[in-house]
């Protein structure tokens, strides 16, 4: 997946797509002045399927909007986002989804990694939010161990 950012993002926004891009091994890259066209053709020359398009609202991540590589949105969610300044210590390559919202199990598809039932290392996990969130997608590392990196999701839009 080729992950990128709206235009002109807060340095927070840029951090959380770095953490983003190497927590699932998708490609990161800076958008600059690339219209939606021009990342789509990027995609497809870095060789990546979908790409995921990062907004904001007064500097913090708060929309995450999925595509095809041609262009076909196939999930738009809003967001809250915990961020960490340590090392993740995930194997992308070994990355399993385990959910346990239906709804979102999309995610296994987007990203390309198999939805399983249970796994010791190396997962997302997504389960029912707290509070006023729909789920929450937290990252556990190659030791099984839970990291600070986390999306809270609010809603999925349809489009």
């Amino acid at each position: 997946m080729l992950i990128s950012t709206s235009r002109k993002p807060s340095p927070k926004t840029r951090k959380f797509c770095k953490n983003f891009a190497h927590a699932t091994g998708s490609t990161y890259i800076n958008r600059g002045k690339m219209n939606m066209r021009q990342l789509l053709v990027r995609s497809i020359e870095e060789d990546e399927e979908n790409v995921c398009v990062v907004f904001e609202i007064k500097g913090n991540p708060s929309k995450i909007t999925f595509y095809s590589n041609k262009g076909e949105v196939l999930l738009i969610i809003l967001v809250t986002v915990s961020l960490t300044n340590e090392r993740l210590h995930i194997l992308p390559k070994d990355l399993t989804v385990i959910s346990k919202v239906k709804k979102l199990d999309i995610f296994s598809k987007i990203f390309g990694f198999e939805l399983v039932d249970k796994d010791n290392e190396n997962y997302i996990l997504i389960t029912s939010g707290k509070d006023d969130f729909l789920a929450t997608m937290e990252f556990y590392n190659k030791f099984g161990e839970k990291s600070e990196f986390k999306i809270n999701i609010r809603k999925v839009l349809d489009e």
